[in-house]
């Protein structure tokens, strides 16, 4: 992996300031919805038609993630960001990169940031919340292996919108109440009005990367807009 972040490292402009203290991240994810808000088994009852699932992929747990091809991502544009990332904030912009092409997404736990690329572009970025020092996210490369608009946690009864399934034992990218403080049980919880826009923008299979510190090298490519 680290070939990848060789190839790709920090983003020009600051993402991110928390706790009053400035810096400028890299292109990668982080947390929360409520405590306990996170994801469990499916409920039965929930409408077919808003989820997804392929038996084709292969679920794995979060002590399973995926070898990543050094050149899996090769960043061609990012998006301007020019003030503060702070909790709840987020950027989408589509209109540098192609209307098709293979998505990745980037968690940078750290960071506390997500980025999503079609195609090489940076096509939306977000501050996140993640989990808690009891049930931490994983790191490492995850498919996508399920969708689910509505998702409800069976667990806590908790609404967890815009599910992006990346583990059999409880991880996903979801919408949440994104705030300085707030943590999940494993998951990635980014804005809801974000997660809404990610999961018309994602298919299953499509690949999520989660480090801790990793940047992305992006000094040599342009800035969209």
């Amino acid at each position: 992996m680290a070939g990848l972040f060789r190839n790709v490292a920090k983003l020009a402009g600051p993402k991110l300031l928390i706790g009053g203290a400035l810096g400028a991240v890299g292109l990668l994810v982080g947390s929360y919805v409520d405590r306990g808000r996170d994801l469990q088994s499916p409920r039965q009852d929930a409408p077919a038609q808003k989820r997804v699932a392929s038996p084709a992929l292969v679920e794995r747990s979060r002590s399973q993630p995926l070898p990543v091809d050094p050149h899996a991502l090769v960043v061609k544009s990012v998006l301007p960001i020019e003030t503060p990332f702070r909790h709840g904030d987020y950027v989408w912009d589509e209109s540098r990169a192609p209307a098709a092409g293979p998505v990745i997404i980037t968690v940078d736990l750290k960071a506390q940031t997500l980025s999503a690329f079609r195609d090489g572009h940076e096509i939306g970025a977000a501050v996140i919340i993640y989990g808690a020092d009891d049930k931490p996210s994983p790191l490492g490369a995850f498919p996508i292996t399920q969708k689910d608009a509505d998702h409800v946690s069976n667990l806590y009864d908790a609404p967890m919108p815009y599910m992006l399934r990346l583990t059999n034992d409880g991880v996903a990218i979801h919408g949440s109440d994104v705030q300085w403080g707030n943590a999940t049980h494993g998951c990635i919880g980014v804005p809801t009005a974000f997660a809404r826009k990610l999961f018309a923008a994602v298919k299953l299979g499509d690949l999520v990367i989660i480090t801790q510190g990793k940047m992305l090298d992006t000094g040599h490519v342009g800035k969209a807009g």
